[in-house]
């Protein structure tokens, strides 16, 4: 059997024979092509879908940040019984890990302002959870009122409800004399102190 070279074919098989090799070296290139083209779309793909994940989550911090500061802070509000409380503080430092996490100095809350039930609360350090409206005081707080007055070292005022709560030693006098306990909780609108834990008072008999 003897080969035919394309010059050994007429002209019109000779046409046919050129198209049908064009054809074949396309249908390879396409079966290279085609697959590599897929992978690049769906690593496109994934690029992007990693990008947008990473910009839409939470700024964090960088040490270069700078956090910020307030001077002689002011904030105001009620709670749910409708009694004023206004917070205030020497300096206010907003967490740069937390921005609804507020740093304070020095803090002092007065709830009721010149009201018959007005109550203060100040300590050397204290940290405004804007996010759940809490407030932690902590080292040498006090608290006062019309007719008590106790020293404790840290207390959680919920500035929502108005109630404060203490699990650290208390100590101070109240209406009926001198209490001291392991923890503590102010409630209603302020006519109600519960003391527990090691509970010991001292009356004073009025004369």
């Amino acid at each position: 059997m003897t080969a035919l070279s394309d010059s050994s074919l007429p002209e019109p098989r000779r046409a046919d024979f050129e198209r049908w090799r064009r054809r074949s070296r396309l249908i390879r290139t396409l079966r290279i092509a085609l697959p590599a083209l897929i992978a690049l779309i769906f690593a496109g793909l994934i690029g992007s879908v990693a990008w947008s994940t990473f910009n839409a989550q939470p700024r964090t911090a960088r040490a270069g940040d700078e956090p910020i500061r307030l001077i002689n802070p002011r904030f105001v509000g009620r709670d749910d019984k409708g009694r004023a409380f206004v917070l205030t503080a020497d300096s206010a430092i907003r967490d740069r890990l937390d921005y609804s996490r507020v740093i304070l100095r020095k803090p002092a809350l007065v709830l009721d302002e010149g009201g018959p039930e007005q109550m203060r609360i100040n300590g050397a350090d204290g940290v405004f959870h804007e996010q759940n409206g809490k407030l932690e005081l902590s080292n040498g707080v006090r608290i006062e009122d019309a007719k008590n007055s106790f020293n404790t070292a840290a207390s959680l005022f919920d500035t929502k409800t108005g109630e404060v709560v203490g699990s650290g030693p208390i100590q101070g006098a109240g209406g009926l004399g001198e209490i001291r306990a392991e923890s503590y909780g102010v409630y209603g609108k302020g006519e109600t102190m519960v003391f527990k834990g090691g509970v010991k008072t001292r009356l004073e008999t009025k004369k």
